[in-house]
């Protein structure tokens, strides 16, 4: 078996798009899965590009995704990569894809000179958390994650 890991090009874009409702599938979250294509390839391939995605391959045919983009790090005064959304699909677990993804990732943190490399996981996800921590990720458990989206975010904003 043969795992390549690339960056997508905009011809991507459905398989992208299939990807993260398989994710949000497997997530229990298909419920919340709203983007319009359109908007979401001008916000991965446009002039402004807000995300990176980077594909995975077994044997030439794709079996998973990582979407990321940059954070930054006050205390360390430089940028992170965040990990959005990283996903194998079921058939190619354990074949090494999801390792080969965050592998990849770490080197373009390296490379980015970024302070780290970070994510948030599901709390009921056991499988993945342990995986995780076997290459070496920590919980974070004194922080919680917060939002504010929809009316709230409309309401907010409304303050300013």
């Amino acid at each position: 078996m043969k795992t390549t890991i690339r960056p997508a090009v905009p011809g991507d874009l459905p398989l992208i798009a299939t990807l993260i409702r398989d994710l949000a599938e497997y997530e229990k979250l298909a419920h919340e899965v709203r983007f319009d294509e359109a908007v979401l390839g001008a916000n991965l391939f446009g002039p402004h590009p807000h995300a990176e995605v980077v594909i995975g391959e077994i044997d030439g045919v794709a079996q998973g995704f990582a979407l990321y983009f940059h954070n930054f790090s006050t205390f360390e005064g430089r940028p992170g990569i965040y990990l959005e959304d990283l996903y194998v699909r079921p058939e190619a677990r354990g074949a090494g894809l999801g390792k080969a993804l965050l592998a990849y990732l770490a080197k373009l943190a390296i490379d980015r000179d970024c302070a780290r490399l970070q994510w948030s996981v599901l709390h009921w996800n056991a499988p993945s958390i342990g995986f995780y921590e076997s290459l070496g990720a920590v919980p974070l458990d004194e922080w919680t994650v917060m939002r504010v989206d929809g009316e709230a975010l409309r309401s907010l904003a409304g303050q300013a």
